[in-house]
């Protein structure tokens, strides 16, 4: 039976990496599959699943008026292809999710995302939120804190280090900009992550 699988996890816990390596597992296999990342996730290049190992792959790229459903569900078109798999998976609109629900469950793909979990205040992304509630598998991928715990939580800085509590809820950025850590180090009432106990040091 084909799923829609949810694969989340905080920053820097290898998503890309464990993508790129089901993709290639399927097609060590001699089976075809798809690709996609969010459009405006360009800190690889547009258009490109980069992990921080240094794997890269050019992809299929998704936005907002993206429909995944509309043309999949025809069997002409998705002929040979064994699964989806999709990076940033955040990013999806909760409609998006939908399609991409019915797909694995009308048209027998399965459907691998892959994505965080909340934002750097703590609140789900739409996406993740739509995917916790339809994904028919659900994996947390493990990362750890700089204090050693279990880091599951996202915290924000700015050029000098220090953590970010207001703003916009998307920001591309990598290790220069994103943390993760354990909720004890997210709820530290340092200012600066670098001065928090156990934390980054």
């Amino acid at each position: 039976m084909s799923k829609l699988y949810f694969r989340y996890a905080a920053m820097n816990a290898g998503k890309s990496t464990s993508l790129l390596q089901a993709a290639h597992n399927y097609e060590e296999r001699g089976m075809s599959v798809r690709l996609f990342t969010a459009a405006h996730d360009d800190r690889a290049g547009a258009g490109i699943i980069g992990s921080r190992l240094g794997l890269q792959r050019s992809v299929e790229t998704f936005g907002p008026q993206t429909v995944f459903d509309a043309a999949w569900l025809a069997d002409d078109h998705r002929a040979g292809c064994a699964c989806l798999l999709i990076d940033e998976a955040q990013f999806l609109t909760p409609e998006q999710v939908r399609q991409l629900h019915r797909l694995a469950h009308a048209a027998h793909l399965p459907v691998l995302c892959y994505g965080l979990r909340s934002d750097f205040r703590g609140d789900a992304f739409p996406g993740a939120a739509a995917l916790l509630t339809l994904a028919d598998d659900l994996e947390e991928m493990k990362t750890i804190c700089a204090c050693a715990r279990k880091a599951s939580m996202n915290l924000r800085v700015d050029d000098q280090g220090r953590r970010v509590q207001e703003g916009e809820q998307v920001v591309i950025g990598g290790n220069e900009r994103y943390r993760a850590v354990c909720p004890s180090c997210f709820y530290s009432e340092v200012d600066d992550p670098a001065q928090a106990p156990g934390l980054f040091g």
